[in-house]
C-alpha cells in the first residue's frame, strides 16, 4: 500500500508540473493493453503513428496512456496498475523535452566531449541528459545511447541537476542519419595465446564457422536474443582461445545480429556474457 500510495504521490506532483507521468511494471515495462485495446483493436491509438493520449480509460497503450489529468491517475481504472507498479515513468515528448539516454560510461564520455552541458539525472547504469525541446525517438542511435522524447517514455529517477539547456542539433542529427549498421568498436577479443599453436588447419576453417554462425543469426525466425547469444558462445568455445578471431570477424557476427533487430548494446552484453561463461573475460 505505501508503494502504490508513494508511486501515486509521485504520478500527481509530475502532473501538476505539466509532465505526464504513468505506472510502469517490474523490468521497467509499461502495462498491457486491457481486453478491449489488446492487439490494438480499439481506435484509441491503433498503431500508436501519432502523438496523443490514449482514449481508453485504463492505462494501455505504453507512452500513450501518459497523463497530466489528476482524475484520470486517481481513477478506480488505474487503481490496479498502481497497486503493481514498480516505477513511475513519464513522457518526454508530452512535457516539451528530449531525454539523450547514456547507458555506458563510453556514452557520458562522448556527451561529456560533445553536447551541450543540461539537466542530467543519474540511471542504474549511466545518465539521462534532458533539453527542452521534442523530436522523434530513436535506439541505439550510438553504442549506448537512445533518444526518447515522441512516442516514448523514460523512467522517473528525479529532478536531476543542473538547468534545462534547448535541445541542440547535434542531437537531432542522430536520427537523421541513415540507419547504418554499426558494432561497438571496445568489444573484447581474446588475446592469442601465448606460446600456443593455432589447433586449426587453415584459415578456410573459421571462415566457413563464421559463415555459418552468421547464417544461423540471419536464419533465426523466433527467440532472437537467445540464438544471438548461443551462436557467440559457439563461436567463442571454438576459437576464442587460440587468438584465430580478430575484429573483423567480430565485426561480421555483430552486423549479422543488428541485421535481425539486435542492438548495439544487446550484441556487446550478449558477447561479454558468452566471454565471462567461458571464463574468457580476462584473456
Amino acid at each position: 500500500m505505501t508503494t502504490r500510495i508513494t508511486h501515486l504521490r509521485t504520478a500527481l506532483h509530475l502532473a501538476a508540473r505539466g509532465i505526464p507521468p504513468l505506472p510502469l511494471r517490474a523490468g521497467k515495462v509499461p502495462f498491457g493493453n486491457c481486453r478491449t485495446c489488446a492487439k490494438n483493436a480499439c481506435s484509441g491509438r491503433p498503431n500508436m503513428k501519432t502523438p496523443g493520449p490514449c482514449t481508453c480509460p485504463a492505462p494501455c497503450h505504453a507512452w500513450a496512456a501518459a497523463t497530466t489529468d489528476p482524475r484520470v491517475l486517481n481513477s478506480p481504472q488505474w487503481a490496479a496498475a498502481w497497486r503493481q507498479a514498480a516505477a513511475v515513468a513519464y513522457h518526454p515528448g508530452g512535457a516539451g523535452l528530449t531525454v539523450v539516454d547514456l547507458d555506458n560510461a563510453a556514452a557520458i564520455a562522448w556527451a561529456c566531449a560533445t553536447l551541450p552541458a543540461t539537466r542530467t539525472v543519474p540511471t542504474t547504469r549511466g545518465q539521462h541528459w534532458i533539453y527542452r525541446g521534442v523530436m522523434s525517438s530513436a535506439n541505439a542511435v550510438r553504442h549506448g545511447v537512445d533518444i526518447k522524447s515522441r512516442m516514448a517514455y523514460a523512467r522517473w529517477l528525479g529532478p536531476g541537476t543542473g538547468h534545462l539547456t534547448a535541445l541542440p542539433d547535434v542531437v537531432r542529427a542522430l536520427i537523421v542519419k541513415g540507419p547504418a549498421l554499426a558494432w561497438p568498436v571496445a568489444v573484447a577479443v581474446p588475446a592469442p595465446a601465448v606460446g600456443g599453436r593455432c589447433p586449426h588447419r587453415t584459415p578456410a576453417y573459421l571462415d566457413r564457422g563464421i559463415a555459418m554462425a552468421e547464417q544461423q543469426i540471419t536464419e533465426a525466425r523466433e527467440a532472437v536474443h537467445a540464438t544471438v547469444y548461443r551462436t557467440f558462445l559457439a563461436v567463442l568455445s571454438t576459437h576464442g582461445r587460440c587468438g584465430c578471431l580478430t575484429e573483423t570477424h567480430t565485426a561480421r557476427l555483430f552486423t549479422a545480429a543488428q541485421a535481425r533487430g539486435e542492438s548495439p548494446r544487446h550484441c556487446t552484453d550478449a558477447w561479454t556474457n558468452a566471454l565471462t561463461t567461458l571464463g574468457l573475460s580476462h584473456v
